[in-house]
């Protein structure tokens, strides 16, 4: 019956000192999250109802705070369960699910902030063929691909996780992230090799595109009128700073995983959950303090409650 418990559920050992303050984490991540949910949701719905913002630019916010609320509800819930559960333990596949929607919705948020600097660049750019360009069909093909494309990667990962044999049952995390790896007995040469794909696709050709596009957008914004200039500055600044942001957020995720081994378990998840805060709840400020429409609308929203 052991060996088959042992099989079948996977321990989350960075609870364990966390345990004496679990109330208080439960208290805060629980108030996090909701707030998570509602400043997300809300400018989602602010999109959807008023017509001035389907607009490709609007659009393209929306689906990126969409993005954060399945982000935070694939990791929020069960936190919280386990904060106020005896034992912190997970189910292999549901493990595996959560390793796959983590990394699949971080994918999705750096080919969505590719996808909107490419939308800056052509209607600062290309202003009298922004319309042509950024047409429904092309929008709906790049928030399609920007769900898919990683959904895919990820799933190949996660089948030839599968197809490891594991011999450790305990992840020194709070959640099932790059952590899995560590349960295989020995790393499949096919996983390693795989792995540099999504890392190219994910991270290092959307920020190549991402820097190039910027540096197109401010070279014509230097040479061009003050309008321009105020057009460039008015709605590319809040892109700018949520993608120096997710940068940051990505190189952190690589130091922690580099340095974890020579960091108390406590000071390794304090570093996990800062993770899980920053980018969900900050996100959803910025575009509504940043961008003059989205912040009209909630003047009038919160004026009118």
């Amino acid at each position: 019956m052991d060996d088959k418990l042992n099989e079948t559920y996977i321990t989350l050992y960075g609870h364990v000192e966390l345990n004496k303050y679990r109330y208080i984490c439960f208290v805060i991540m629980f108030i996090v999250y909701i707030l998570v949910i509602c400043f997300n949701l809300t400018i989602v719905c602010l999109v959807l109802i008023h017509k001035n913002l389907h607009e490709p630019m609007y659009i393209f916010i929306a689906a990126l705070l969409l993005n954060a609320v399945l982000y935070s509800t694939n990791i929020y819930p069960k936190l919280l369960i386990d904060f106020m559960s005896d034992k912190q333990i997970i189910s292999h596949s549901a493990c595996l699910l959560q390793f796959f929607l983590y990394y699949t919705l971080t994918g999705s948020e750096s080919l969505l902030l590719s996808v909107m600097a490419y939308d800056r660049y052509v209607s600062i750019c290309k202003p009298l063929q922004y319309a042509t360009i950024m047409r429904k069909t092309r929008v709906s093909i790049l928030l399609v691909s920007a769900w898919s494309v990683p959904a895919c990667h990820v799933a190949v990962t996660v089948i030839l996780v599968t197809q490891s044999k594991m011999c450790n049952f305990t992840i020194y995390g709070i959640f099932c992230d790059g952590a899995i790896y560590g349960l295989q007995c020995i790393q499949s040469r096919a996983l390693t090799i795989y792995g540099v794909i999504p890392l190219l696709d994910h991270v290092i050709l959307p920020m190549v595109f991402v820097i190039f596009t910027y540096t197109k957008i401010i070279l014509i914004a230097y040479q061009s009128r003050g309008e321009v200039r105020k057009k460039a500055a008015e709605t590319c600044l809040p892109h700018l700073i949520v993608l120096v942001s997710f940068s940051g957020l990505c190189v952190y995720d690589i130091v922690i995983a580099r340095v974890e081994s020579h960091l108390s378990t406590t000071t390794r998840t304090i570093m996990m959950l800062q993770k899980l805060v920053y980018h969900p709840l900050f996100n959803p400020l910025i575009y509504g303090l940043k961008m003059k429409e989205i912040s009209k609308h909630l003047r009038r929203f919160f004026c009118s409650v």
